[in-house]
């Protein structure tokens, strides 16, 4: 039996040099293990709060002085003395005693950091992976990644509004392949675009962040940097989009509006929903793009369901920002036919259970997951073992440069040399073969 014998948060920087929340649990056998936080700059009207203290001479604001004492309080008093095994039932307490619908009273980042560090503890005291640990014995997938290689958007400071532009290595036989794949993609590309003079410094998600003039541009880009590097788009190498389109939506004209153009005084075009639906499926029959996440904005419940119907088919629909990681959004989803996948972060619900809940929820009535970073990371892999335990198949985790991207490539690399020959890398997109075979080169 182990116990807890400490619980002790404290203030530590995430990725983009903004603090975030640390925690670190010592057990009675002297087990130590320590979780940290992401934090979102693109975040979802309905994601659990993230407590910052709101003092602009310390940290401009952000500062999560007061998340580390409801740790170092009131969660340490739920939390120390108990088993490290009472993974859900700990969760509970955690969110009982908070009481609030949206954890605002100690802060999600706070509860999450005790809850991903209380799953590391039970880990390492049953003396299993963590993977093994959360997901049993039948974790076995490694997924498929979908790599980041041009940001836009929040992500980064150029005329794109579209947040990420990623790359599937779908026909890969293994996940060290894949990787491969993917970062001689990604290293083709800063030679086409150092070619046609553009800047290649990278982005919050370590994606080339190049002004570019319209979407269209950059996929012809990585289109290019696929085939130079010699593999074959569709094929071998599929598309995916995140558009992040509640950050670009107009809730009064409920339009659409390429407003990083218009911010700028250049030209720019305002969609309707079907407008933009149409755009969307326009690219998708030009390009062999096959995920689209957020192509919509999460107010606007019925343009889903017409996306859904129109190209639910065809490709991946993600839902982000409208389901939030949340049980209740997303069985309203289920209910109404909106998305047939679901995005899933852990820092947008707050524990660990309800996570793996929702990703219960999703996989139960035939949504694909994938297991997703944030804007703002730290080099803490715990995403990467979720993404195995559950057999996700699929993980956004940004591009191969800054480290705490490759921190989390690294750990799936390691997990599939553990696993060895029951390791199966698996693109689970469904509408893979159907939709991309014309664009195989």
């Amino acid at each position: 039996m182990s116990y807890v014998r400490s619980l002790k948060g404290r203030e530590v920087l995430d990725s983009r040099g903004h603090p975030t929340v640390e925690a670190e649990i010592i057990t009675d056998d002297n087990i130590s293990v320590k979780a940290s936080v992401p934090s979102g700059a693109s975040t979802g009207e309905n994601e659990a709060l993230e407590l910052r203290d709101g003092d602009p001479s310390y940290y401009f604001g952000k500062g999560v002085l007061k998340a580390v004492a409801n740790i170092n309080g009131p969660l340490a008093q739920i939390i120390v003395g108990e088993h490290v095994y009472d993974q859900k039932r700990l969760d509970q307490m955690m969110i009982d005693a908070d009481g609030t619908e949206n954890k605002g009273r100690f802060g999600a980042n706070a509860i999450l950091a005790v809850s991903l560090a209380l799953a590391r503890a039970g880990a390492l005291t049953a003396k299993l992976p963590l993977y093994r640990y959360i997901g049993g014995m039948h974790a076995h997938v490694l997924p498929c990644p979908m790599i980041n290689v041009i940001n836009g958007g929040a992500h980064a400071d150029n005329g794109l509004d579209f947040q990420e532009f990623m790359i599937r290595p779908v026909g890969a036989a293994t996940f060290r392949e894949a990787i491969r794949w993917g970062s001689e993609i990604f290293h083709t590309l800063k030679t086409v675009l150092k070619k046609i003079s553009h800047i290649t410094a990278v982005g919050d998600e370590g994606g080339f962040a190049p002004r570019l003039r319209s979407n269209e541009e950059a996929l012809d880009l990585i289109v290019e940097a696929i085939q130079l590097a010699g593999y074959k788009p569709g094929s071998q190498v599929s598309l995916a989009l995140d558009c992040a389109a509640s950050e670009f939506y107009d809730k009064g004209s409920h339009r659409y509006i390429e407003k990083k153009k218009k911010e700028s005084n250049a030209d720019y075009i305002e969609r309707t929903t079907d407008e933009q639906i149409d755009y969307l499926e326009k690219l998708c029959q030009k390009y062999p793009i096959d995920s689209i996440e957020d192509g919509l904005a999460e107010w606007d419940w019925s343009g889903w369901q017409q996306m859904t119907k129109k190209l639910g088919s065809k490709v991946q629909i993600v839902g982000d920002d409208i389901f939030v990681t949340n049980e209740k959004f997303l069985l309203k989803g289920i209910h109404f036919g909106v998305g047939n996948s679901i995005l899933i972060k852990v820092n947008q619900i707050g524990t660990l259970s309800e996570t793996l809940e929702t990703v219960r929820l999703a996989q139960t009535h035939g949504y694909s997951t994938i297991i997703s970073h944030r804007s703002g990371e730290t080099e803490d892999s715990f995403i990467v073992d979720i993404c195995v335990a559950v057999n996700a198949g699929q993980i956004k985790t940004g591009s191969v440069s800054r480290s705490e991207r490759v921190a989390k490539y690294n750990r799936l690399l390691a997990i599939e040399s553990g696993l060895g020959l029951t390791a199966l890398y698996r693109d689970s997109n469904r509408f893979r073969p159907q939709h991309l075979l014309k664009h195989a080169g």
